[in-house]
């Protein structure tokens, strides 16, 4: 029996190498980034004639950060309902956060796709795209609200954790999530520095 407890205790220090937490750790740190992201670009939207610029840089430099998460959660679904045993253990989210989640990504790409729109798209089609994106965005901010509020907690005990030594280590591939997160960050501002040129004179032109 001893023999047996032993065991068990050694098995559960071991560091995880099934990828469940490792997902959960990425998803974790990339909601971290982007709840900062979409703040200073909530901050953005009452000066947004003067701040069209910094509006755009920081929605174009969002999109990396949007996807990775988008893919972390897609794995996550995929795998729970493709019957993998790993991720059926830990089980999912509660029904409505589970349902709210495809209306979540739904959104925030249909939010995200119609800016890029109003700033590539032609003058006499921004009226309609400024439309969407307007609708669009009350939509998603009700739906990410809820989203943000049930994942909280969730969120604020796994973002730390690949950033302590003690805890990074029961978990494998802490560097590499950390080079994760920090790559969707660099492509964004890429983007988002060649991008925003083509702004200039976009809520003139569109008003």
């Amino acid at each position: 029996m001893t023999q047996r407890v032993t065991q068990r205790a050694r098995h559960a220090a071991l560091p995880d190498a099934s990828g469940v937490e490792g997902n959960a750790r990425l998803t974790g740190l990339l909601a971290v980034v982007l709840l900062v992201l979409l703040a200073l670009e909530g901050a953005t939207i009452p000066f947004i004639g003067s701040l069209l610029s910094a509006h755009v840089f920081i929605g174009v430099l969002l999109i990396p950060p949007v996807l990775y998460k988008v893919a972390s959660t897609t794995w996550r679904f995929a795998k729970y309902y493709g019957g993998d045993p790993r991720y059926r253990r830990k089980g999912p989210p509660v029904v409505v956060l589970r349902l709210l989640g495809p209306v979540v990504v739904v959104l925030t790409l249909v939010v995200i796709g119609s800016g890029v729109g109003l700033v590539v798209l032609s003058r006499a089609q921004r009226g309609l795209m400024l439309t969407i994106h307007q609708a669009s965005f009350v939509l998603w901010f009700g739906a990410m609200t809820i989203h943000v509020l049930g994942h909280l907690v969730e969120t604020a005990k796994l973002a730390p954790l690949d950033w302590f030594a003690r805890t990074r280590r029961q978990v494998r591939g802490a560097s590499l999530r950390q080079w994760a997160v920090a790559s969707s960050i660099v492509l964004g501002v890429i983007g988002a520095v060649v991008f925003t040129p083509y702004a200039n004179g976009w809520f003139s032109q569109t008003f």
